[in-house]
């Protein structure tokens, strides 16, 4: 019960390569934020957001006054949708050098601030495209200054060197890695996040929970990967439903912030491997498919794979909401029908099926997670071996519950 003793009002430093301002009230800190890039000399800057939720978090006056009270010049990219596409980089990045931008602020989720994220490699990169770089074209070894205002708690982008962009015409989506991305600045504050609607909320607590089942798990996995692991399905656990009913409850939203936050630093650690390999080609098939459902629907069906090689980590990782496991790799079946009990309790109830997909389009999603650049090193370092045939098993195994 530690989370008992911590003033959720108290603005704490978290630090790993990136400075986080975390804690209710931590958007003031854009001031301080705002004057040490202007004493760098970064005093033009490009906006990414979505549409709209930058301001009706409130976020959008903290950072215009602060713009304004330091002399910040800035351009606006206001189209980022969910699962943000090249086209959208390109578009940013060309408004960027036409403005003269020397620094990147994101306010959003993952999607603006993964946006965002390839913009600034860009800002340095002149000549290259979003498709050069998320097609591995080249290798960026710097990026403009990243500052990242998170909307929500799921997915750790602004603690990490991570971001994801779709190729729409491709239908790839895949994952880019570099030291260069990891923000300068980043504002956790569990107050922008009380506006969050009810899948919202589900769905991007239940990204960080597939984060660090992966990371735990994969064939680097740290000691480190997995405490965080641990703390964050833990909190997860104890908060989302809590969240669920009372969306404005501060300490909840603190709370699954920070597993997100720690769930973010620990895949940076220990990587990923199935669920997320095995999602982009779904929601890079389909635009609209939440990510955090995706992964929801694949996720009992890659534990029942992976328990087989790692069942002492999961069985502590998922005590919380599978309790009384004896990390015996017998647990298999149990385990999975388990952690889909837990996703049905807090509303996650749809599988692949429900959501248009048929096993006619199994041999696709599994062409794409094998061909779309960047997710066979996810699956390399998974804990048992991804063969084309255990990635179909998943996929089929994910069309329909195994309970009802």
């Amino acid at each position: 019960m530690w989370e008992k003793d911590i003033n959720i009002n108290e603005v704490r430093e978290i630090r790993s390569r990136t400075t986080v301002y975390f804690g209710v009230g931590a958007i003031a800190k854009i001031a301080d934020i705002c004057q040490d890039l202007k004493a760098k000399g970064l005093d033009k800057i490009i906006v990414m957001t979505g549409r709209g939720a930058y301001k009706k978090t409130g976020a959008w006056d903290y950072v215009t006054k602060a713009f304004d009270e330091n002399g910040i010049s800035y351009v606006h990219y206001d189209k980022v949708t969910p699962n943000p596409n090249t086209h959208h980089v390109n578009e940013a990045a060309k408004m960027a050098a036409e403005f003269g931008a020397k620094a990147m602020l994101a306010i959003g989720g993952g999607s603006a601030i993964d946006a965002g994220k390839s913009v600034a490699i860009l800002m340095k990169n002149p000549g290259k495209t979003a498709e050069d770089l998320y097609e591995f074209k080249f290798t960026p070894a710097e990026a403009a200054p990243i500052i990242a205002i998170n909307l929500t708690h799921g997915t750790g982008s602004e603690a990490n060197r991570f971001a994801v962009v779709t190729i729409e015409e491709k239908d790839f989506k895949p994952a880019i890695a570099y030291d260069c991305i990891y923000p300068m600045y980043s504002i956790d504050d569990p107050a922008l996040m009380t506006g969050l609607s009810e899948n919202q909320t589900r769905y991007v607590s239940i990204d960080a929970v597939n984060h660090v089942v992966e990371a735990s798990t994969t064939k680097v996995a740290s000691p480190y990967a997995i405490d965080l692991g641990i703390s964050v399905v833990k909190l997860v656990a104890e908060y989302l439903p809590v969240a669920l009913k009372d969306p404005k409850n501060l300490e909840a939203r603190y709370f699954l912030a920070y597993a997100a936050l720690i769930a973010g630093i620990s895949f940076d650690n220990g990587l990923l491997h199935y669920t997320h390999a095995l999602e982009h080609p779904l929601s890079g098939v389909n635009p609209n498919l939440t990510h955090g459902l995706g992964l929801a629907m694949l996720l009992p069906a890659v534990i029942k794979n992976i328990y087989k090689a790692k069942p002492a980590t999961l069985a502590d990782v998922l005590a919380p909401i599978v309790p009384g496991l004896k990390g015996c790799a017998c647990e298999a079946d149990q385990v999975a029908e388990g952690v889909e009990k837990w996703l049905f309790s807090v509303g996650s109830t749809h599988k692949l099926e429900d959501e248009g997909f048929k096993a006619s389009d199994v041999d696709k999603l599994v062409e794409l997670a094998f061909n779309t650049p960047s997710l066979g090193g996810l699956l390399s370092i998974a804990p048992t071996e991804a063969t084309k045939d255990a990635v179909r098993a998943i996929y089929t195994e994910s069309l329909k519950p195994y309970t009802k």
